[in-house]
């Protein structure tokens, strides 16, 4: 006679950790200095097409101080206003990431990612253990796995 065993293939979350070395920290750091350089090229953009816009506007109209054209010229500079606040804030996010990073200790283990993966769980297996996987990283090479698998 067969012994028939149920199963399921689930979807679980996996914790992907790197152990922070000197090489693990530069690239991190120039990874967020990039993404900021960035920022600071988009603001800058961002002000020269609003001034560039806003030019324009007044050379097209006959009288650049009427009522109506001042009020484009607000609703301009509240629209680049509102984008550079935006940008600004993701700029500070970056930079208070950037110091965050700067203070990590050598050989700390600090949360990269979350991936996800499936597993086959049986009658008699402990959800629990399966569900708690991590994958723990030095200089992006796999130095453990932690969990059941």
């Amino acid at each position: 006679m067969e012994v028939v065993t149920s199963s399921l293939m689930l979807k679980r979350p996996i914790t992907v950790k790197a152990i922070v070395t000197s090489r693990w920290k530069e690239e991190v750091q120039q990874q967020l200095q990039n993404q900021i350089t960035q920022l600071d090229k988009q603001i800058q953009q961002l002000e020269m097409q609003g001034n560039r816009t806003i030019e324009e506007l007044k050379k097209k109209t006959s009288d650049p101080s009427s009522a109506q054209v001042t009020k484009q010229v607000e609703n301009i500079q509240a629209q680049v206003n509102q984008k550079k606040g935006e940008l600004l804030n993701k700029k500070n996010q970056l930079l208070q990431q950037l110091q965050q990073v700067q203070l990590l200790e050598l050989d700390q283990e600090v949360v990269q990612a979350q991936m996800e993966s499936f597993f086959r769980i049986e009658k008699g297996d402990n959800l629990v253990k399966k569900l708690n996987v991590e994958v723990v990283l030095r200089d992006g090479i796999v130095e453990e796995i932690r969990g059941e698998l």
